[in-house]
């Protein structure tokens, strides 16, 4: 007998969340995502905000990561199945890229260790080109 998955239903509240996830640039938190909610006063607490969260990166809507601070932070999936990214430090631009060498490392790695059916993230943290321009330009400046 096989478990059935309820899919979340879309609420209201859950469309904003995915509304304003779309419109936020890159990753964000959830209390950020939250505080712009907030502002816009659509009276939807931090709870609900988490909970949609969730909801759509079961569904494959959002992307999840911890950034290297330890926070959970989301953004509105552009693209379908896995994937990986190169996420800007400073501002937070964020592009998806396919790693078709990562792909074959983690396979390899794992079945040599005796494991099966292995997943992996990977997340590549670094500067984008216009904020290393810009630090080496209020470098030479001082």
């Amino acid at each position: 007998m096989t478990e059935r998955i309820a899919k979340p239903r879309n609420t209201k509240q859950r469309d904003m969340v995915r509304e304003a996830l779309a419109g936020a640039p890159g990753f964000v938190s959830a209390q950020s995502l939250h505080a712009s909610l907030r502002e816009d006063n659509t009276g939807i607490g931090l709870a609900t905000v988490y909970r949609a969260l969730a909801g759509l990166v079961a569904q494959g809507d959002a992307d999840s990561l911890q950034s290297p601070d330890g926070e959970a932070l989301y953004r509105a999936c552009t693209s379908t199945g896995h994937h990986h990214h190169l996420i800007c430090r400073s501002c937070g631009l964020t592009v998806e890229i396919e790693a078709t060498d990562v792909e074959q490392w983690a396979r390899r790695t794992a079945e040599s260790h005796g494991f099966s059916e292995a997943e992996h993230i990977v997340d590549i943290f670094g500067l984008c080109t216009a904020c290393a321009q810009n630090r080496d330009s209020e470098r030479d400046a001082d």
